[in-house]
């Protein structure tokens, strides 16, 4: 079966390329995207507010040169990498 002959969302008709249900799944997509990234903004600039340390850890590498700063935030990539992986977890534990 040719891309042409494929049926896209069951509706009896055949389109050759992306019909209303595909660009109905990548608006929702990008709708849940922006609502992540307006929810991480928010979270981040709460924590600088509430002076959390993230960026500061004692473990993050900060090299200050004459006329260059090297910054690699070991600790706080994984703290973070933690926190999401066990709210990840809590997600799909719940969601069966």
């Amino acid at each position: 079966m040719n891309h042409a002959e494929f049926n896209h969302g069951g509706h009896g008709e055949v389109s050759a390329g992306l019909d209303w249900v595909c660009m109905n799944d990548l608006g929702k997509m990008l709708v849940v995207a922006g609502a992540v990234a307006i929810l991480v903004g928010v979270g981040l600039m709460l924590a600088g507010r509430a002076h959390i340390p993230l960026g500061r850890l004692p473990g993050d590498i900060v090299y200050r040169g004459k006329n260059s700063t090297f910054y690699f935030p070991l600790a706080t990539s994984l703290l973070v990498s933690v926190v999401l992986s066990v709210v990840l977890y809590l997600i799909g534990r719940f969601r069966r």
